[in-house]
């Protein structure tokens, strides 16, 4: 056929793939320009490659914590939300219940990093259940920590619009577009590859840092707020303050630890030793988040701050300790930019948690591939597409995907806090009883959690969660069983019975070719590789005048090529349904089939719309419809 131009992806034959996916015959490409000595050559590292392309402690930190420490923006002020229906006074409750959140965070901090040395591998709660409880609970925290990491995007990113749009306010009807625009820019930074997107969110992260600690030392510092922001609305009193209203606040609190899980999810994108600095941040990480929690409820209980309309608890914070010039706006600026760029902690995390789940034949394979920089690239996209389905039906509004946030990263609390302890109890190591006590502790505590959060929030949206966990479980079994199937019908495990050879007169190579190319140079190269093959060759020529190609048959003859031509007739001017039939004829004889198919490859992708998508049909035709084993001959044009 005179145009054929299938994607690369149909080559001949598959390549060896190293471990980052790349060509085997790169390493013998290499080795030329290397000296020989004594020691073994070595494969020149690409960028992202190597220990290098993997994350220090610091890089760690703040490529995998700034969800959780971002979370400052909004946690103490969930509280002050809940204990506000008791009245003015009752917000001054905000301290203590942060104190008790402060040491549920000790807890999973603590928790976290044995979970980090127990199981160097990553995958956080869903590795801890399924060493512990075997595969239905491991599903069960798959799945939430699926959805937690989903949430964690879209409500990162509708916060970070949300604060942007408030100060300014041409953006607010644009929400929705701000939201997709950095979730594009985060995705291309993660396909880039986690170490450069690292990089990138180094600055904003220290900034916020800075900027929330400075904000609680001057205001600390200071005998009173130096500026009061927002305007004063009244609190009536809604309820009592009672134990139930308490453990409300509480539980609404406990979004500001959502995230402290993405550093036990992604130990292996640190450097050696891995187990060590993976602890080292989550450490920091601990140690940063409860100062800040705590020295923001101790600022909203000196200075009586209560909810106001038209500022955020943080933003009052902000005025207190640094007036309302331009450091506040720069603070404001910097909370904005660190809560759109908190979303890159389940761009971290998750591709690392489905890779695990494909590991395990219970998401599709292709979640496991790397590309040469160490980037799970179709597990960065999955994020990017899920994420942007959420937004697109809430409509980026963060008040809808609030209720949905916690539920599933305090699944995954008590699932992995459960674990260790039956692992403790399991393995017996030195000091198990305190580790188990400990572990005990924070799982009665996050189960308290999980059950208020789920009662509480039900009619708000937390309904979702409990319909997409069980879908999600149902997804990667359905998965698991088909490749179980896949395995019992590939025999693995065993040992096949000795590779049929077919003899050499009954094998049959068909090489399909247009009326145009029949004798040509692309005619050539394909039937030079069908030789190569052995056995019978075959030229089939599709014609709708199949008596006007005497020509081309006598022209063949005096070429004589050492392969039959045969033509095919088509009245209605089909092509590929008269070749798939033919093979199918040949197969019905019993003979082994194999059919090359040249392609036209040209010097410019540009130039790839000017031929026919032809060979590619066919070649789908013949997989669907025979057993005949179908390659590619590529022709490049030079140009």
């Amino acid at each position: 056929m005179a145009d054929h131009e299938p994607d690369a992806d149909d080559a001949p034959a598959a390549r060896p793939q190293g471990e980052a996916g790349l060509p085997a015959g790169r390493a013998v490409a290499t080795t030329g320009a290397l000296l020989s000595t004594n020691r073994a050559p070595k494969v020149q590292v690409q960028h992202g490659e190597g220990e290098k392309g993997h994350l220090t402690s610091l890089q760690g930190l703040v490529a995998l914590s700034l969800d959780a420490l971002s979370s400052v923006a909004y946690g103490p002020e969930a509280i002050a939300l809940v204990l506000a229906a008791a009245g003015s006074a009752a917000v001054g409750h905000t301290l203590p219940v942060t104190l008790a959140i402060a040491a549920l965070l000790i807890l999973l901090v603590t928790s976290y990093c044995q979970v980090i040395a127990a199981f160097p591998d990553g995958g956080g709660s869903y590795a801890v259940a399924k060493r512990s409880f075997g595969p239905m609970v491991s599903l069960l925290a798959a799945a939430a920590l699926v959805v937690d990491y989903v949430l964690t995007v879209a409500v990162s990113l509708a916060a970070g619009a949300a604060s942007l749009a408030s100060a300014f306010p041409v953006l607010r009807p644009h929400l929705l577009a701000t939201c997709l625009l950095g979730l594009a820019v985060l995705t291309a930074l993660n396909l880039y590859g986690i170490a450069d997107s690292a990089r990138v969110l180094a600055v904003p992260t220290l900034l916020f840092i800075a900027s929330i600690l400075g904000m609680v030392v001057v205001g600390l510092a200071r005998s009173h707020p130096a500026a009061v922001v927002g305007t004063a609305t009244p609190l009536p009193v809604h309820e009592a303050l009672s134990v139930l209203l308490i453990l409300k606040a509480f539980s609404s609190g406990c979004s500001a630890l959502t995230g402290v899980e993405a550093i036990a999810n992604g130990v292996p994108m640190f450097r050696r030793p891995r187990v060590r600095r993976a602890q080292r941040t989550e450490l920091m990480l601990g140690l940063l988040l409860g100062t800040m929690l705590i020295g923001t409820a101790l600022l909203i209980r000196r200075d009586d701050v209560v909810p106001r309309s038209g500022v955020t608890i943080l933003a009052q914070l902000t005025a207190g300790a640094y007036g309302t010039g331009w450091l506040y706006l720069a603070v404001n600026i910097i909370v904005t930019l660190a809560l759109a760029l908190a979303a890159n902690t389940s761009f971290g995390g998750l591709p690392v948690l489905m890779a695990l789940l494909a590991k395990d034949n219970r998401l599709p394979h292709l979640f496991a591939l790397r590309s040469e920089r160490p980037v799970h690239r179709y597990g960065v996209v999955a994020v990017a597409v899920l994420a942007a389905l959420l937004l697109i039906a809430l409509d980026a509004q963060t008040h809808r995907l609030i209720p949905l946030f916690a539920i599933g990263v305090f699944t995954g609390f008590t699932i992995s806090q459960t674990g260790l302890v039956r692992y403790w109890t399991r393995e017996r190591p030195q000091g198990w009883t305190r580790k188990a006590l400990l572990n005990g502790a924070g799982a009665v505590a996050t189960t308290v959690a999980t059950l208020v959060l789920l009662t509480t929030k039900f009619t708000e949206g937390a309904w979702v969660v409990l319909v997409a966990v069980p879908l999600l479980i149902l997804l990667f079994r359905w998965v698991e069983r088909y490749y179980g199937r896949v395995a019992a019908a590939l025999g693995l495990g065993g040992r096949p019975a000795e590779p049929h050879r077919p003899e050499p007169d009954r094998r049959l190579v068909i090489v399909p070719l247009s009326p145009t190319s029949a004798i040509s140079a692309l005619s050539e190269r394909a039937l030079g590789a069908a030789l190569a093959l052995g056995g019978e060759v075959v030229a089939v020529v599709v014609s709708d005048a199949a008596d006007e190609l005497g020509g081309l048959r006598a022209e063949w003859e005096r070429w004589s090529p050492h392969a039959r031509l045969k033509i095919l007739e088509s009245p209605r001017h089909a092509v590929v349904r008269p070749v798939v039939e033919y093979v199918r004829r040949q197969e019905a004889s019993g003979r082994w089939i194999a059919v090359v198919i040249p392609r036209i490859e040209p010097p410019r992708p540009r130039y790839r719309l000017l031929h026919t998508q032809r060979d590619l049909l066919l070649a789908a035709s013949l997989r669907d419809h025979t057993s005949a084993m179908v390659c590619f001959v590529p022709f490049r044009v030079q140009g």
